[in-house]
């Protein structure tokens, strides 16, 4: 099945992207766009099956190639649509700190101190990494690599990125909020990234007691948005060249660090490698 050869939940995004546009020039009607999104939705049903362990594949292989000509034809495809699915809505990516709020209110637990701060920065799209800023004389630049995170349900994870911020005591934030590409793979009880992450001030200039925040996030077919899984954070102290590895906490993300409370009592981390740049 060559046509599919993204992988679901991408070409699922794609799919929706153009099933959810507004511009007048579009090729699509309303209802080719509605079947556009019917596709998404068994697209994003297939790639939670494909990550599920349950033996029981809530929709097969056989059902995806029931979508292949509809897709091929969509532009003359006027028959009923083969599965009973609604479109899937606007993914939702939330201001950190807003989905445990809502996630909190569907799963009728007790929330925590992670309140959300006003972001006074520009808003950022998912997977958009900040350049280097320009060296200073006398001034030091952080560039951190986010290597892998381990998690006993790493394979499970749908679509998992990390947000990263720094924030102060109040946890409000002295950079602009940085999100990177969804991860490379999923390997055992890994999942990796290789990736990047320019910190948008020079270390001197970050106030006492400020901590870089990195927050996984994975998306949630049944709830319909991306939720925080765990947080991790690393205070001023710890930053130094090299590799570090530092714990995972539960959510909701505490910025304030006040209650922090350990994921798992199991030796899992977020592994980092820290590179220093001084003029």
């Amino acid at each position: 099945m060559h046509q599919f050869s993204f992988p679901p939940s991408r070409l699922a995004r794609h799919l929706q992207k153009e099933a959810q546009s507004q511009h007048n020039n579009s090729e699509f009607t309303e209802d080719q766009k509605k079947t556009i999104a019917k596709i998404a939705t068994c697209l994003e049903l297939r790639s939670a099956a494909l990550q599920s362990t349950q033996s029981q594949d809530e929709f097969k292989l056989e059902d995806l190639k029931k979508l292949e000509p509809i897709l091929k034809n969509i532009l003359t495809y006027n028959k009923e649509f083969p599965f009973d699915v609604q479109p899937v809505p606007l993914r939702k990516i939330l201001a950190p700190g807003e989905e445990e709020h809502l996630e909190f209110e569907e799963d009728d637990e007790e929330g925590g101190a992670g309140a959300g701060s006003p972001n006074s920065f520009p808003a950022r799209v998912p997977g958009t990494l900040l350049p280097r800023l320009p060296s200073e004389p006398g001034m030091t630049l952080l560039t951190i690599n986010i290597e892998k995170i381990g998690l006993k349900d790493a394979g499970q994870c749908i679509d998992p990125y990390i947000t990263v911020s720094v924030k102060d005591l109040n946890g409000i934030d002295l950079t602009p909020v940085q999100d990177t590409p969804v991860a490379l793979r999923k390997e055992d009880t890994y999942v990796h990234f290789n990736v990047d992450i320019e910190i948008q001030k020079h270390i001197e200039r970050l106030t006492k007691g400020a901590a870089i925040f990195f927050e996984f996030k994975h998306y949630k077919p049944k709830k319909k948005f991306t939720s925080t899984k765990c947080f991790a954070f690393m205070e001023m102290d710890e930053i130094k060249p090299g590799a570090i590895v530092i714990e995972l906490y539960k959510k909701p993300t505490d910025f304030k660090r006040k209650k922090l409370q350990l994921l798992t009592k199991k030796p899992l981390y977020l592994h980092l490698h820290q590179t220093l740049h001084k003029e």
